[in-house]
């Protein structure tokens, strides 16, 4: 299983089994389970943003993160599955960059050259028909269960994160999480920066990112 650089030393995104664990039967040992579990159940309240307004970006499970609450969340998973999904197409990722703490990547909208949006006067794309499936196999293959802590990542929390988060939903898996807020964030809407993705988002919150991608990650390698 493959380590993130930028999480606890100790951390593996799956099975808490997997970590290392050693039979312990004293008081001491089930007072701090004890703890563990009640800080676990309060940060699951903590990190968590408000609904959006705007409904295209709401989900079904009500749970929303922004980028800086993700990644708390995956530097500190204590005893849960949390799991960062990247739904962006690889052309974007090549392009806008990327964070070595992405555990699965496998684009919800696929770009087409073939195809025009005449009314965005751009190139088209579609839904990736096989999105769930290929979530679920890449979850299955590093034993991820599905009380897991999944969150979906798109480049603004606009259009993307928040169906791929109900197409999991739909499947059993109740704790997903839209972020509202992406990989690039939102735009300026005054100022010198202006239309440019500067205000929030995992690019311009300080977290890590950069350019050189991950091969055992990048969707459609191993296709």
């Amino acid at each position: 299983m493959r380590r993130h650089p930028g999480r606890s030393p100790e951390y593996r995104p799956g099975r808490p089994g997997g970590r290392t664990n050693f039979m312990n039967t004293n008081r001491r040992y089930h007072m701090k389970r004890l703890i563990a579990g009640l800080l676990i159940a309060v940060s699951a309240t903590v990190f968590a943003a408000e609904a959006p307004e705007k409904e295209s970006m709401r989900t079904r499970a009500g749970l929303y993160v922004d980028a800086a609450e993700a990644y708390e969340m995956l530097r500190n998973p204590g005893d849960r599955q949390v799991v960062l999904i990247d739904v962006r197409d690889p052309i974007e990722i090549h392009f806008t960059g990327y964070t070595r703490m992405v555990d699965v990547h496998v684009p919800w909208k696929i770009m087409d050259s073939t195809r025009w949006n005449e009314e965005k006067q751009s190139y088209g794309g579609y839904v990736n028909p096989d999105f769930a499936a290929e979530v679920t196999a890449r979850l299955d293959a590093l034993d991820i269960d599905k009380d897991a802590h999944l969150i979906f990542m798109c480049r603004s929390g606009s259009t993307r994160s928040a169906p791929a988060a109900d197409a999991l939903y739909e499947l059993g898996y109740a704790n997903v999480y839209s972020m509202v807020d992406g990989f690039e964030g939102g735009k300026a809407k005054t100022g010198q920066h202006q239309g440019a993705r500067v205000v929030n988002g995992w690019k311009n919150s300080g977290l890590p990112w950069g350019w050189k991608l991950e091969r055992d990650v990048m969707y459609g390698l191993d296709r």
